[in-house]
């Protein structure tokens, strides 16, 4: 007999948006690619809540602004109740862009921005992010909320002069699941901890607003980069929406640098554009640490500074949300420690006073 050929499951997704036209977008979007399928979509939460009982879907798309409920306390509800894989839809405004990072902190895997203006074609302009955000959500299914205890937040204690905090640098790359990565990183850091440059994958409206939350929670101070400025202890500078960012030196000084230039690995920033300028300018002074993200940015770069004599740490794949940014990254050599995001301060801070105010390596 001839063997039976299964054919793959399909990801199902219900979509909840109270625009009929989104709704019927994202149907038409989800329903065009062979591996997913739009099983269902709902005008409000509330009956959301229903279809979720009687579709069971593998992943949920959420608008943030509806009637009846929003978004936000949808989200809350659903990830204390039924943990699952949720895309939220936001739109590109100042308080879009903070609903969207609060999502993010309540469980939800990744966040799709609405255009401003042409909302038919733009989302379908976004027919590919899309698809690739809800592959992604799939696939994070059951690793969507990494549990952080509040014990684990505490800050670490402060470095004093065991280390020369002026001539380090600490290099960070993220993508997917990297807000809340990077949240965890940071505020457990010291006021004193060397100067941070960051570069995590996410939309121009949303760096603004994702610095300033992160700097109304760590001891240091968080700031989107503006170029030309020089990088200081206790400052964290993390890449604008629109621009690369770089690292260069003045003197003796370290200075951010932005810049236009197109995008690499499909993304500006880009992680690989940061890391590359890290090791050419900063080399064994660096530390390097890659989080969860999808693809492989960075991984390059990232080989490029430990060449140069950086030692670098990559997050460990039971706490990442997506596990490609770091094992590329392992798998090219790059790594020199793998560690658990509720770690990854400690052991930073302790390479740090390890190695004191000398070169990381010999």
């Amino acid at each position: 007999m001839p063997s039976l050929t299964i054919p793959p499951k399909k990801i199902n997704v219900l979509i909840i948006d109270d625009s009929a036209l989104i709704r019927a977008i994202l149907t038409e979007i989800i329903n065009s690619y062979d591996d997913m399928y739009a099983v269902g979509a709902a005008s409000n939460p509330i009956q959301a809540r229903e279809m979720i009982k009687t579709l069971n879907p593998d992943v949920l798309t959420l608008d943030v602004e509806m009637p009846q409920m929003d978004g936000l306390t949808f989200l809350d509800k659903l990830m204390r109740l039924r943990p699952m894989p949720v895309l939220m839809i936001s739109s590109l405004t100042e308080r879009g862009s903070e609903a969207a990072l609060r999502a993010l902190e309540l469980g939800a895997v990744d966040f799709l921005p609405k255009p401003k203006m042409g909302i038919s074609d733009g989302m379908r302009e976004y027919s590919e992010i899309i698809a690739e955000k809800i592959r992604v959500a799939f696939q994070a299914r059951g690793k969507f909320r990494v549990p952080i205890t509040a014990a684990k937040r505490e800050s670490l204690p402060s470095l004093g002069f065991r280390i020369g905090s002026t001539e380090k640098i600490i290099a960070v790359g993220a993508s997917t699941g990297g807000t809340e990565a990077i949240k965890e990183f940071l505020i457990r850091l010291p006021a004193d901890a060397p100067g941070i440059v960051i570069a995590q994958h996410m939309p121009e409206a949303f760096t603004k607003s994702f610095a300033a939350r992160l700097d109304s929670l760590c001891k240091i101070t968080v700031k989107e980069a503006e170029g030309n400025e020089r990088i200081l202890p206790g400052h964290a500078y993390i890449a604008p929406g629109h621009s690369h960012l770089l690292l260069k030196r003045s003197g003796a000084n370290y200075m951010t640098e932005l810049s236009q230039a197109p995008a690499v690995n499909h993304h500006r920033p880009s992680v690989e554009v940061l890391f590359r300028s890290v090791a050419q300018n900063a080399g064994k002074n660096v530390i390097g640490v890659m989080l969860t993200g999808m693809g492989k940015d960075g991984a390059v770069g990232m080989l490029e500074m430990r060449q140069a004599g950086a030692y670098n740490f990559a997050q460990d794949e039971a706490t990442c949300v997506v596990f490609g940014m770091p094992r590329e990254a392992i798998a090219v050599g790059a790594v020199d420690e793998i560690v658990p995001i509720q770690d990854m301060a400690q052991k930073v801070l302790q390479r740090l006073i390890n190695t004191g105010g000398m070169s990381n390596r010999v």
